[in-house]
């Protein structure tokens, strides 16, 4: 222990008498380590984020598109007479989306600008299919599909930038010149993830009622060309499915090629993956900056040895044994590499911090990933110092004595 102890302060006292070359050498170590943590916990946030969205519209919902209806396209009073008897199949709800614009009157630094908002025609049930959150107001019923209602549920995105205020119910918007009145505002996709002000990551939707759609716009067909669905229970989403495929393969001549069903689950299952292979790639690409820092810090240390040669002798011609020189060069090595990597992590969380508030984003340090930096940098200072310490601790005390530099 005292050996230990002897040995640490030495090698405190000779990085601290080299500041600049010191600080010079840990640079590598310090960029290393702020490639890793600052990519892999943007990536991380990015995705997450994502994935967020996709459980907040449930796992358990299924979408569905029509690409080649035969020439017998799909009405409305059909599609409830097919899946009433799919017992494991839940809400369903037909959906089409048409664009439109809008004048930005409210509070965004684009104000006075005009917009374009995804209008989405479609039924009650699909607030409770899609997970939709309602901030104000209501969702719209069967009497407003019945009564072609020109009512409207607008994000809370679109109500702020186009109203001036999320608390908009029962005013006016116009959207391509038709006015719609604001029964409701629910939560935007967005919410929490970009800044207030940042326009271009707003999310502008409308929800009107599918009868009023089809009314409202030449470009959507009243014929149902995608829909969507959830399962009763979680634990039969395979299940419905199964009944969705098969309803779908029997309405469509048995050709899969007509449509195509998507899992919610499966999407969720999908982004996992991308998030493990995104972090195993920014990680990969990031660990090579510290393997440099690394032969930096070997470079450094063997000029160190040959620059201390004399020293090294007189230590050892006084009784200094090959490990106790060897483990001061070790514990320097180790030294450079741990306070390279402690003002790495330090200038991470800035850095993380400095692009969170730039891209109006809610980012945080990967912990996980800090513990893989703390202990890449220790064993990046084993290895790369293990070499020039052996090469010190070999020296002979009478050849050492004898240099002259």
């Amino acid at each position: 222990m005292m050996m230990f102890r002897e040995a640490f302060r030495m090698s405190v006292k000779a990085v601290a008498a080299n500041k600049m070359r010191s600080f010079l050498t840990m640079l590598g170590i310090i960029i290393g380590v702020m490639a890793l943590v600052v990519l892999v916990s943007v990536a991380n946030g990015t995705t997450e984020s994502v994935a967020d969205s996709i459980h907040s519209m449930g796992t358990n919902t299924f979408t569905v598109r029509i690409s080649d209806d035969k020439n017998n396209p799909l009405a409305e009073e059909e599609l409830y007479e097919l899946t009433k008897d799919l017992d494991a199949v839940g809400d369903i709800s037909p959906v089409s989306t048409g664009q439109a614009e809008v004048t930005l009157t409210g509070t965004t630094d684009s104000s006075g600008e005009t917009s374009s908002v995804n209008v989405n025609g479609t039924f009650g049930s699909y607030e409770e299919i899609m997970g939709l959150t309602m901030t104000e107001g209501r969702f719209f019923n069967v009497t407003d599909l019945q009564n072609h209602t020109t009512v409207a549920v607008i994000s809370q995105d679109l109500a702020e930038d186009a109203l001036g205020s999320s608390h908009c119910v029962g005013q006016t918007i116009r959207l391509s010149g038709v006015c719609y009145q604001v029964i409701g505002v629910v939560e935007s996709s967005s919410s929490g993830r970009r800044g207030r002000n940042s326009s271009s990551y707003r999310s502008y939707e409308a929800y009107v009622p599918f009868t009023t759609l089809v009314r409202q716009f030449d470009s959507v067909s009243p014929e149902i060309t995608s829909f969507v669905a959830s399962a009763k229970e979680e634990d039969r989403i395979d299940e419905a499915e199964s009944q969705l495929t098969a309803m779908m393969l029997n309405r469509f001549r048995q050709d899969s090629d007509a449509f195509s069903i998507q899992n919610q689950s499966e999407i969720a299952e999908t982004m996992a993956e991308v998030r493990q292979s995104m972090t195993m790639m920014l990680g990969g690409i990031a660990a090579i900056s510290l393997l440099v820092g690394g032969i930096g810090i070997m470079n450094i240390m063997l000029v160190s040895v040959t620059e201390r040669t004399r020293e090294i002798g007189i230590r050892k011609a006084i009784g200094a044994s090959r490990a106790v020189i060897m483990l001061q060069f070790l514990i320097e090595a180790m030294i450079l590499s741990l306070m390279g990597c402690a003002i790495g992590i330090i200038g991470s969380a800035a850095a993380v911090k400095i692009v969170g508030l730039v891209g109006g984003s809610d980012y945080h340090l990967s912990v996980p990933v800090v513990v893989v930096s703390v202990v890449f940098s220790s064993l990046i200072g084993i290895l790369f110092g293990l070499y020039p310490a052996n090469k010190a601790a070999k020296k002979k005390p009478i050849e050492a004595l004898r240099y002259v530099g």
